[in-house]
């Protein structure tokens, strides 16, 4: 006979502060929050009844509900008819800085995987052209790829570098990050100037991502520089914002 689920966040030392001007439902979710990013709870792990929930903290059940449902709103919980409500796999928070996503998800445990989309010589378009500093109409390497973490699609990557910078084998492309291979090539990874911003998805980036159409999507467009000045890469990626966010440090002016 199996034995029954446990309850995970019976293990975990929840409170409130009743005094405080922070909402109640907010200091539970964020309680619970770091304890998916922590992996104190685990992926795939069911918390337990709201109302026993409710019970132990000493709440009203509808506040439990609204801490439990802006987890499933960030994509941390999920509720599943017949199962209840599981934990999913935390978000990535990826530091601004010059790292890949391969190297941010194993970092984070996320266990990253990649669908080479396309691999392939293209003519440089304008903006492509200025982006690298070479001529229009050039050929360069265009390289789609769909990035994924235990099975859910993560991100969408579209790169373009020069040609003959590296050997831009599909089988490794899939195995490994570009930036890995740009490493195991010799060339050192210096600077890059990035962009963030974002946008609503289309009907073919909503269904790469498993998102809605119109679904909010983070955009990032990169320009990779080598040691010597050179541009080596230009990215333009989408990121779906449920499993995906980019952090800041910020200094203050002195």
């Amino acid at each position: 006979m199996p034995k029954p689920e446990v309850d995970p966040t019976v293990q975990l030392e929840l409170s409130v502060d009743r005094s405080s001007p922070v909402p109640l439902y907010f200091q539970l979710s964020q309680q619970l929050e770091a304890a998916i990013e922590h992996g104190t709870l685990t992926p795939g792990s069911l918390l337990g009844n709201e109302i026993e929930l409710a019970a132990r903290l000493g709440l009203s059940r509808p506040t439990v509900r609204q801490a439990i449902q802006s987890l499933v709103d960030k994509g941390l919980l999920v509720r599943r008819r017949g199962v209840g409500t599981q934990v999913v796999h935390s978000q990535v928070k990826r530091p601004l800085e010059l790292s890949s996503l391969y190297d941010d998800l194993e970092a984070a445990g996320q266990r990253p995987a990649t669908k080479v989309l396309v691999n392939t010589l293209v003519p440089a378009s304008a903006e492509v052209a200025a982006a690298l500093g070479v001529a229009e109409d050039s050929d360069v390497h265009r390289v789609e790829r769909l990035r994924l973490a235990h099975g859910e699609p993560m991100a969408y990557l579209c790169n373009f570098l020069p040609p003959g910078l590296i050997d831009l084998d599909t089988a490794q492309l899939e195995t490994t990050g570009l930036y890995r291979l740009m490493r195991a090539a010799g060339i050192t990874l210096h600077s890059a100037r990035q962009s963030i911003g974002a946008r609503a998805a289309t009907a073919a980036e909503a269904e790469r991502l498993a998102e809605e159409a119109g679904a909010p999507l983070l955009t990032m467009q990169r320009v990779t520089f080598d040691d010597t000045g050179r541009a080596v890469e230009y990215g333009t990626h989408t990121y779906r914002p449920t499993r995906y966010s980019f952090e800041f440090q910020l200094l203050v002016r002195t």
